[in-house]
């Protein structure tokens, strides 16, 4: 090989060796900084989806079901109260079982006390006002709302309310890489959240758990 190459011959190889450096380094560190990202961001999420769903209970535990429309939820944290009850039992006089046999029959009974109201805005969110806002997507894709779903199982010939509130991966990581994003959206994992999206509730069946690792917070 002519003396004048080898310079050039020198530097190509410099180069491969350095371009081979740098794609290993990328494919060991980029899903590391992928996990990292992915966690920080699913922890923002979650903390939403626990609000919307704490929000939802209270509203079936004053109006008796859930709502799928947030401006009514937002409006409901702001004007309902939840009921303070104490429950007793009473004995009473059994007026029939006592002409039946001619003696004084008593029978025992329940007796709930209203003892005053709370407003469930305190009871949930004290002086924060984070509820405003729960129902945005707060990373990811800008300008993003989380799905919110409600209505009734019929169960045993029995309405039960349920409600699902769900975000896709796609939204939350969209731009992440695009293989390892998908490979996040085939997770079947006891510590990742499955599939391709993240929620609590469910139109499917009874339940208002989330799919998330307990992690990542309370998902029941």
């Amino acid at each position: 090989m002519p003396t004048k190459f080898k310079p050039v011959l020198i530097i190509a190889l410099w180069v491969l060796i350095a371009f081979l450096a740098y794609s290993t380094f990328k494919s060991v560190y980029s899903p590391i900084l992928f996990n990292q990202e992915k966690e920080k961001r699913y922890a923002a999420v979650i903390k939403n989806l626990i609000d919307i769903r704490n929000a939802e209970l209270a509203h079936r535990q004053v109006k008796g079901k859930f709502t799928d429309n947030f401006d009514t939820l937002v409006k409901f944290i702001d004007e309902a109260q939840f009921t303070i009850t104490q429950r007793r039992d009473s004995t009473i006089i059994d007026v029939e079982r006592t002409k039946l046999f001619g003696v004084d029959m008593t029978k025992s009974i329940v007796l709930i006390d209203t003892l005053g109201y709370v407003a469930v805005k305190d009871s949930l969110f004290k002086n924060s006002t984070r509820y405003k806002t729960m129902m945005n997507v707060p990373v990811g894709k800008p300008g993003e709302k989380f799905q919110l779903k409600a209505g009734v199982l019929e169960q045993n010939g029995v309405n039960i309310p349920v409600f699902e509130v769900s975000v896709k991966k796609d939204v939350i990581l969209f731009d992440q890489e695009k293989d390892l994003l998908m490979q996040e959206n085939q997770v079947v994992s006891v510590e990742g959240v499955n599939g391709d999206t993240i929620k609590v509730g469910s139109m499917d069946e009874v339940n208002t758990s989330g799919n998330w690792p307990k992690t990542y917070g309370n998902n029941e």
